[in-house]
């Protein structure tokens, strides 16, 4: 009887020792620290590719714009025309159209400049019918306008016509939507590569926390408690990775935005900002890169839970 009264005292002593709020899950084990790794390799791609393709719709839309804003007059001269005479009266019935801001004939020495990389230089182009060129630069390139300024060549200057150049609008709208959707199925494989390396991760934290999950599941605990320890500490994860990866993002374009202002002030640097833009992002495309973090960590989380739930329900 004195050894059994002895020994309550120590048993009572040692539940403070089992009420301590212990983590289900490692807080700081080496499969946490590794896909805290891969979630932030992973967020930084697919907020490269969705940044890449806010880049290239957003050139793509100053492509469009410029080439629609601008277009281009021929004057086709026959044998004994006045070429001179017919060029400066195309330019002013085209000055006069309406939305029209500007219409700058290309000279004789222009003309010819601009068939020497094909032709050659030292070329007598007098004796070949060469066409001259009107640029046009409109204020609304409406077809409204468009139709008007048409009009108005065929009635006054009739040896002059008129190339609006929407065909290349359109193929250059194709070529940036093939882009972007080339970026949103990159950017769809990324988030399934990064569901399984959560799935395996999941899988490997109940693996190693067997025992506690079937105890806690045959004593009665519910299955949402047990899948939202699950959910805290993935989604924990989830954020620090998505933070590192978003981070490094911001890091990057912030650089090519600073590196393509460097370009635009050395030689063809102009040709590199015509074809590329400035490079750089936004507000709202920093916005959306943080927004593809914040879906990350919550995505993490979320496919952390489901796969709990699933696999509670076996051990009904």
């Amino acid at each position: 009887m004195i050894e059994i009264v002895a020994e309550i005292p120590r048993a009572k002593n040692a539940l403070p020792a089992f009420s301590r709020n212990v983590p289900l899950i490692p807080a700081n084990s080496v499969a946490g620290r590794a896909l805290v790794v891969v979630v932030a390799i992973m967020t930084f791609l697919a907020c490269l590719t969705a940044g890449a393709a806010l880049l290239v719709a957003k050139a793509s839309q100053e492509w469009r714009s410029d080439v629609l804003r601008e277009v281009t007059i021929q004057v086709k001269p026959l044998t004994n025309d006045d070429i001179e005479t017919l060029v400066a009266k195309a330019a002013t019935v085209a000055a006069q159209a309406p939305g029209v801001a500007s219409a700058r004939p290309y000279s004789k020495t222009d003309s010819e400049r601009l068939l020497e990389p094909w032709l050659g230089a030292g070329l007598d182009f007098s004796l070949l019918p060469v066409p001259r060129i009107i640029v046009v630069r409109m204020r609304e390139s409406s077809a409204e306008n468009l139709a008007r300024l048409r009009e108005a060549l065929a009635r006054d200057a009739p040896e002059a016509s008129l190339d609006d150049h929407r065909i290349w609008a359109a193929r250059l709208g194709m070529m940036a939507r093939a882009i972007v959707a080339l970026a949103t199925a990159l950017f769809a494989l990324v988030i399934v590569a990064l569901a399984t390396a959560i799935g395996f991760a999941t899988r490997g934290a109940m693996a190693g926390s067997k025992e506690i999950v079937e105890i806690l599941h045959f004593v009665g605990a519910a299955d949402a408690f047990i899948a939202n320890e699950f959910q805290a500490h993935f989604r924990r994860l989830g954020f620090r990775g998505a933070l590192i990866g978003v981070s490094a993002a911001f890091a990057f374009f912030l650089g090519a935005a600073a590196l393509s202002s460097w370009w635009a002030n050395s030689p063809g640097g102009d040709e590199i900002a015509a074809m590329f833009g400035a490079f750089s992002l936004d507000g709202v495309g920093y916005v959306a890169l943080a927004a593809v973090g914040a879906a990350v960590s919550l995505l993490t989380g979320y496919l952390s839970r489901s796969i709990v739930l699933k696999d509670l329900q076996k051990l009904q």
